[in-house]
């Protein structure tokens, strides 16, 4: 809480006293920022607000009591440093002169060269007064560059000093490390500072030539060639031009020749040409495209002698009288190539524009080429040998690794477990025959017959299966085309011939009279008809109740 003197009385203990009431004691804000700026402000009122009743101060008073001191105790006061003072170091920051200088460089132990001139940047950077020098990259010069001596102060004297802007101009010479360098240009920013500060610039002066450059170069021809027979102006005014024909090689003549496609290329840079073959998918050849590499085309060539040595293959352009050019290569022609004809049918639209630019030949028609149509070879199936089934032999002929013939799975699903049971005597002129009883069983999944012999005790003979499960032919039938029994040729008192063995069908179980009752439109009306006579149910039950020796049929 303040404090308030009671007037008229001194300020002493006793005399004063406090507001119980005031509850603010903050001072006001002297200072404000306005446009980015902080400045002050003489406060209004004094702490809690209170009214400021002696005579306030200026702003430019305050600053003027703000420099003063005692004189008596501390002397007289410096003033201080006025507000615009910038140090040099931010004054100059990133203030280079560049000068262009160069030195010479003694070779001692060269022929052809006796001192070098080398180029030099120097670099004075004005916030520290250093100095570096930078030698330019030259390509292939054989010379490590780049920066000669790095930055730093360098003495001017024995005394010490450094070397100051002040010190350097153009056409002078400065040492740095023993290594004296000329200085002979500088740039637009180096000339206006040295002039705004007084210094008058001497003339800028050219770099000598360096001899042994000068050694290097090629003497000026003094005479010219001929552009036809000028090798270096074809390479550079054909380089990547290209002449594209599309042609036809007629092989068929030889023996298991054929007709191919190739592309020829004529190359414009060095009348070379390259015969590339097209290859079509799955046309059973190695993938090596390129027919003839690129090479020069000799035309025509010399009567060689007999001494000449036919060994080495090869003819030099001594041989030779006349190469291949691109009037040889025309549309609609044929052109031997190393003793292969060729017939050129069409060519793409620079080719076409070529020869009407340059060569004038405005007929550049493709032709049309109809390739022969391959007659088509009959696979004829070889005849069966007899081992195996049909159609596991016919197998090996349609594939290199033989699969399992197909199945009717339908059909083996439907009628999976459905066998008809046949009983059957063998029809044989051997005496030892008659008598023997057997079991046929067709299977309807598969369309296979299994024959199997009841065993009769005493009779000497083995029985057991006589027949595995296979496919019966009928006798007749072709061996390539062979056509299988089926249930329609089983009726009671029918021979079946399997396999050179004939069987004589005696009676049928049960379950083959429903199953051709239920299926009476698959099969022919005397099938049926003979089954029902033959098979009466009272007489067949008593029948079998008889036979103790044969197996019971399937119900």
């Amino acid at each position: 809480m303040s404090s308030h003197p009671v007037h008229g009385l001194p300020f002493l203990p006793g005399n004063t006293y406090r507001d119980p009431t005031k509850s603010a004691f903050h001072r006001s804000q002297t200072l404000t920022y306005r446009n980015g700026y902080s400045r002050p402000v003489l406060p209004t009122v004094g702490i809690g607000r209170d009214p400021i009743t002696v005579n306030q101060l200026s702003q430019a008073e305050l600053d003027e009591l703000a420099n003063k001191r005692p004189t008596l105790t501390y002397g007289q006061v410096k003033q201080a440093p006025p507000s615009t003072f910038i140090p040099s170091y931010v004054a100059f920051d990133k203030k280079v002169l560049k000068f262009e200088a160069y030195f010479k460089e003694a070779v001692p132990i060269s022929q052809d060269e006796h001192y070098r001139v080398r180029r030099v940047s120097v670099y004075y950077y004005l916030e520290d007064d250093t100095i570096s020098v930078v030698e330019p990259l030259v390509e292939n010069s054989g010379i490590p560059q780049g920066t000669f001596i790095k930055r730093q102060r360098h003495p001017k004297n024995d005394n010490g000093d450094h070397y100051h802007w002040k010190d350097l101009n153009v056409g002078i010479n400065i040492t740095l490390y023993g290594r004296t360098f000329r200085i002979v240009s500088c740039d637009k920013f180096t000339q206006d500072f040295l002039e705004s500060e007084g210094i008058e610039l001497n003339l800028p002066e050219e770099i000598p030539p360096d001899p042994y450059t000068e050694l290097r170069r090629e003497p000026n021809r003094t005479y010219t060639t001929a552009s036809d027979f000028d090798k270096l102006k074809q390479f550079l005014t054909m380089d990547r031009k290209v002449l594209r024909f599309f042609s036809i090689w007629d092989d068929t003549d030889n023996m298991f020749g054929e007709t191919r496609p190739v592309v020829i290329h004529y190359y414009l840079m060095d009348d070379t040409v390259e015969v590339r073959e097209v290859h079509e998918r799955n046309d059973g050849r190695d993938p090596f495209p390129v027919l003839m590499k690129r090479q020069r085309l000799p035309k025509s060539v010399k009567d060689l002698k007999d001494t000449f040595p036919k060994c080495i293959l090869e003819i030099s352009d001594q041989e030779v009288t006349e190469w291949y050019s691109p009037q040889d290569f025309i549309v609609g022609q044929h052109v031997n190539i190393l003793g292969r004809r060729f017939f050129l049918y069409d060519c793409d639209d620079y080719t076409r524009d070529f020869y009407k630019d340059n060569l004038g030949i405005q007929d550049m028609t493709p032709a049309e080429v109809k390739k022969p149509k391959e007659e088509e070879v009959k696979q004829d199936i070889p005849p069966y040998n007899g081992y195996g089934l049909l159609e596991d032999s016919l197998q090996n002929c349609l594939t290199l690794i033989p699969k399992p013939p197909k199945k009717d799975v339908i059909k083996m699903l439907e009628n999976d477990h459905n066998v008809l049971r046949y009983a059957a005597t063998l029809d044989s002129m051997n005496p030892e025959d008659k008598g023997r009883r057997f079991i046929l069983s067709y299977y309807l999944s598969d369309d296979m017959i299994s024959i199997f012999e009841p065993q009769i005790r005493n009779s000497g003979i083995i029985g057991g299966k006589f027949l595995e499960k296979s496919r019966v032919p009928k006798p007749g039938s072709s061996m390539d085309n062979p056509t299988y029994y089926s249930p329609a040729e089983f009726t009671i008192g029918a021979v079946v011939e399997v396999f050179r063995h004939r069987f004589i069908i005696t009676d049928a179980d049960q379950y083959v009279l429903n199953y051709i009752r239920a299926h009476k439109h698959q099969f022919p009306s005397d099938v049926l008809s003979s089954l029902e006579k033959h098979n009466k149910p009272q007489e067949k039950a008593t029948e079998l109740g008889r036979r103790t020796d044969v197996p019971e049929m399937m119900d």
